[in-house]
């Protein structure tokens, strides 16, 4: 291993970061994190931090699940790689399909198709759903709509489906027929609505407008974050998911439930479909899967999603698309001691109450720094929208951003920053003197970043 002098001397030099500027990066050297233990990391001066953005909202048991570490590597010496593909099927991988269906069964889903993470589990959601219409017949079924400001990966599925242009403007044209309604944001909508419930109300009628204007039959999905996550951290009113449910089933249209952030227990549910009492036809699972250890996620499939594609004997369904490192046996290994610990440590019951801690804190935090327009959050998921005029709601400018974020990190906390919104995720294990840590620090933060 090199020392730090080399690891700082060629910090971004020769790799692009993902979600970044390259002549940024070379011009404002990221942070480089070189250890990591319990819930804190380790920068390459030495500085311990807390880390409240866990991960990339992965790292739910934290840096020293030593369960998930001797998984891996018992795995390693046992069987290191064997495809998936027709023909073979790596034994971890058939446990582990079996402890998801039981893990998933109160959300209605019975089959996994493992991918390598949360994009592919996108794009494998959006070709199934294509694939069961034509199953059944129904080849116009090729549409999808989405809401505006989601997130859902990188690939150009995911891109096109996504609702924030910065993930759009610089790849189009994206695939064709996909379609955007307004998200259910009581801060910022077209509606000037701030009543969550009401706002709710109108966002459906949009989703079912919308879906009349194609034509119901044209119309394979909709798919939406239980939480939107990237997009600013968005929960929508409980009603919400509920009537996207009954206009799904009214014109035959799948529901596809991106739950790769908000499975596992992030929410303080189980799941973001289960917080809404919600079965969906598919969901995108990755991130927690494995706790970050291992690149691994998987689209869970419906009871009748599934029976469609299992009765069927005909060419449409066959299943044309895979990952070389689909069911990966490493990976499996990995998520299947990281669910036992997840369940063992009964990490949904803490993130809810952690969670309610620490947005109770942040909306203190607001009371008393004007620079904070919204709170907002569910779980551990929270977001701190920064502005420069709370009346007009103006989007705090990039310097002052970065200041909140330099002045938190060097009172020991690592939080994330993107665009005007700061967002918190820790891993789920922390305790209520590691929230207290996190906002301390952010009130630093905000106190710094305030008008002299």
């Amino acid at each position: 291993m090199h020392d730090a002098n080399f690891l700082i001397e060629n910090n971004a030099r020769h790799f692009w970061h993902p979600m970044a500027h390259p002549a940024e990066m070379q011009a404002q050297p990221p942070k480089i994190i070189t250890a990591a233990e319990g819930v804190e990391v380790t920068d390459v001066h030495g500085q311990r931090l807390l880390d409240a953005v866990g991960g990339l909202w992965n790292v739910n048991l934290g840096y020293s699940c030593q369960p998930v570490k001797d998984a891996i590597r018992d795995q390693l010496d046992r069987l290191p790689y064997y495809s998936a593909f027709r023909g073979t099927s790596p034994g971890p991988a058939i446990e582990l399909s079996y402890v998801l269906r039981q893990w998933f069964e109160a959300d209605g889903l019975a089959r996994a198709f493992f991918t390598s993470g949360g994009s592919d589990s996108v794009e494998t959601a959006l070709r199934l759903t294509r694939q069961y219409h034509k199953i059944r017949g129904q080849h116009d079924r090729t549409k999808f709509i989405s809401l505006k400001q989601g997130y859902h990966g990188t690939h150009f599925g995911g891109a096109s489906v996504n609702g924030n242009a910065k993930f759009r403007r610089n790849y189009e044209p994206l695939l064709p027929g996909c379609f955007h309604i307004p998200a259910p944001w009581p801060y910022r909508n077209p509606y000037d609505e701030t009543d969550p419930a009401k706002l709710a109300r109108l966002c459906a009628r949009a989703l079912d407008e919308e879906i009349a204007f194609q034509g119901p039959d044209t119309v394979a999905a909709f798919i939406m974050e239980p939480v939107l996550g990237s997009g600013g951290v968005i929960p929508p009113d409980p009603s919400f998911m509920p009537l996207v449910r009954e206009i799904c089933d009214r014109h035959g249209v799948l529901l596809i439930a991106d739950e790769v952030i908000t499975a596992f227990g992030r929410t303080g549910a189980w799941t973001g479909s289960r917080l809404y009492a919600v079965k969906p036809d598919l969901m995108c699972i990755a991130k927690a899967l494995t706790n970050g250890y291992y690149p691994m996620g998987a689209t869970m499939i419906s009871e009748g999603v599934a029976e469609a594609f299992e009765n069927n004997h005909d060419a449409f369904g066959n299943i044309g698309h895979g990952y070389t490192y689909s069911a990966h046996p490493v990976g499996a290994a990995a998520a299947l001691a990281a669910l036992e610990e997840t369940e063992r440590l009964k990490v949904a019951d803490n993130a809810k109450a952690r969670g309610q801690e620490m947005i109770a804190a942040c909306r203190d935090l607001k009371a008393r720094h004007e620079i904070v327009g919204d709170v907002r959050g569910q779980g551990l998921m929270i977001c701190l929208e920064l502005v420069s005029d709370r009346a007009a709601k103006t989007p705090a400018a990039k310097e002052t951003v970065n200041t909140v974020f330099e002045t938190t990190y060097q009172a020991g906390v690592m939080v994330r920053v993107s665009g005007h919104n700061v967002i918190l995720s820790p891993p789920l294990i922390v305790s209520a003197a590691d929230v207290a840590r996190i906002v301390t620090a952010l009130d630093a933060g905000l106190a710094a970043a305030k008008p002299a």
